[in-house]
């Protein structure tokens, strides 16, 4: 198998996120091959191109869907797909896009937990917790509160177009005046828009020359009230009158209604939507939208839940894996516009949030006030800094990290705190597998894990994990009774008698890989370790690295390595 070679193959699985498995016959190496081919869904035919090819993985670009899955039962509710790679699951029922996603989710989740070694003594190969399940979104379409739509083209220097990109594509933008995941007002707006730019031969930013005018239409719609911000950014290298776009605006036919037209100027190199000045062409800057009986005011780059009656789901959730805080300082790490913080506030006796971007903890302060909620602190800055200098410390934690999650020093010192219990609310979950880990080498173990379907049609979606501080492995009560006279027994000796009860410390594996690499002189895998300590009957429940991977064969350590542990294990007094 070569690159640049073309195959065929049914997708079997698909791995978060869209990383669809075909295995493929290698006739030349007389073996079958895993290929990771993305964009696809479970049981299409595909044909695809090999376009990577390492040792030990092998990617493909699908080129054809050449048989439909027969999970596809219904057909696109949207004009652009497939070429639009935005919701690529809409021809599968919902039910079974739920099934999909808590699937992913769990075989995440469950090898990470076998990883760090909370499994279940009876069958040391399954995760020991409790998995929950999936909730859906309330809405399967018509969903997303906002949307950012590009500025470009959808063939090299072909028409203007206004809307999403390609599937796998960085630079063709399709015009997506059909969009099925937000309400019909965004897609009324955007025609308007591309209509009045088109008439008056406005240019597009190219991102390679760095050249042209128009770049991104954000679009933001409060689900509740149905108020609406539009917000026309272009970059500085041209002046453009848009008086006239506004009162075309302001005539449309919506359900919803404008409340503020806002031309952004952006000249940042990077493809991302941001604002070097703010020009408010009608109305104002923001709107209010309200979850779960709270109010919240939202500005063009406001961070929230783009699924506003999907949040009120996630949220109570997590707001009953949170449990009671009464009397509790709460750490709201990663707090965004506050919304978690300001949902505990009532039962609480102080939250404590803190968010890297400014603006987002301007407006969550702004929402505490808002809401009449005057125990919410809210600090500006990065975790992994600010942690140092808050004095309070926290009885629990609640942790909703961006994206990639949460960086392994600022991880380091929320584990320090040793809160009982925490609540990991995540919206990746690659990166939530990989906190877990450290969390569990940490001391904590996963007690339950629930999905939210925040994003229908799409492959993306929200966890939630409850974890638990781990027990001390064993508590020895000792009775000493006090003699008299002649047979009273000294203080000192009562000391020396008591630390030969003192429970013994746990021995990680790392102490074991360690012991042998400096008295042998080679490395010994833990998947070894936990093969001698099953042979020898003794528990892996508590192990905080590696223990084995799933769907491969257990690991059988040579002669000498097993030796070499046994010695470890005997040196440190397990055995």
């Amino acid at each position: 198998m070569k690159k640049g070679e073309i195959y065929e193959g049914i997708i079997e699985t698909i791995e978060f996120p869209n990383k669809g498995i075909v295995w493929v016959k290698d006739e030349a190496a007389g073996e079958t091959v895993r290929v990771i081919v993305k964009n696809g869904m479970p049981g299409q035919k595909v044909r695809f191109q090999i376009n990577k090819k390492r040792k030990n993985r092998c990617e493909g670009r699908l080129l054809e869907v050449l048989q439909k899955s027969e999970r596809e039962v219904r057909e696109p509710v949207c004009d652009e797909f497939p070429a639009c790679g935005g919701c690529m699951y809409q021809t599968m029922a919902y039910k079974d896009q739920l099934a999909m996603k808590a699937g992913q989710v769990r075989a995440l989740i469950e090898d990470a937990l076998v990883r760090g070694g909370q499994v279940k003594v009876d069958a040391p190969e399954e995760a020991d917790y409790v998995f929950e399940g999936i909730q859906g979104s309330p809405l399967e379409f018509g969903y997303r509160n906002k949307m950012e739509f590009s500025f470009g083209d959808a063939v090299k220097d072909g028409p203007l177009t206004l809307g999403l990109h390609k599937k796998g594509s960085t630079y063709d933008v399709l015009t997506t005046g059909d969009c099925k995941i937000v309400h019909e007002d965004f897609t009324k707006i955007l025609k308007c828009v591309l209509e009045y730019c088109r008439q008056q031969k406005l240019s597009y930013y190219r991102k390679m020359s760095h050249e042209g005018y128009l770049r991104h239409l954000l679009v933001r719609r409060a689900q509740t009230t149905g108020d609406i911000l539009v917000n026309l950014v272009t970059s500085s290298q041209s002046e453009h009158d848009f008086t006239e776009l506004v009162d075309q605006l302001l005539k449309l036919e919506l359900e919803g209604h404008i409340t503020g037209v806002l031309h952004i100027i952006n000249d940042s190199l990077a493809d991302v939507v941001q604002s070097d000045e703010t020009r408010i062409l009608y109305g104002k800057d923001y709107f209010y939208e309200t979850i779960l009986g709270l109010k919240f005011k939202i500005t063009p780059f406001s961070f929230f839940q783009t699924n506003s009656l999907g949040a009120e789901v996630l949220y109570s959730a997590a707001r009953s894996y949170i449990g009671s805080t009464k009397d509790m300082t709460v750490f709201d790490l990663y707090s965004g516009t506050g919304t978690i913080a300001q949902i505990l506030a009532d039962v609480s006796k102080k939250v404590i949030g803190v968010e890297i971007v400014e603006e987002a903890v301007e407006a969550a302060r702004e929402n505490a006030v808002l809401n009449h909620l005057d125990n919410c602190e809210f600090i500006a800055g990065d975790v992994l800094k600010v942690l140092d200098d808050v004095e309070e410390k926290p009885d629990f934690i609640v942790l909703d990290p961006p994206r990639d999650g949460i960086h392994p020093k600022a991880l380091e010192k929320i584990i320090q705190y040793q809160v009982p219990k925490m609540v990991y609310i995540s919206c990746k979950p690659s990166s939530l597998a990989r906190d877990l880990e450290a969390l569990l080498a940490g001391g904590y173990r996963v007690e339950r894990v629930q999905c939210v379907d925040m994003f229908p049609a799409t492959v993306h979606v929200e966890s939630i994990v409850l974890l638990s501080h781990k027990s001390p492995d064993s508590i020895i009560n000792v009775k000493v009774e006090f003699g008299e006279g002649e047979d009273k027994v000294p203080l000192d000796a009562i000391a020396e008698r008591a630390k030969k009860y003192q429970p013994k410390p746990k021995i990680t594996y790392k102490m074991i890989q360690e012991y042998v690499e400096k008295k042998y002189g080679f490395k010994v895998h833990t998947a070894y370790i936990a093969e001698v300590k099953r042979s020898l009957g003794l528990t892996i429940h508590d192990a905080p690295n590696a223990v084995e991977e799933l769907k491969h064969p257990r690991k059988h350590p040579p002669k000498e390595k097993m030796e070499a542990i046994k010695d470890a294990l005997k040196y440190f007094g397990v055995i």
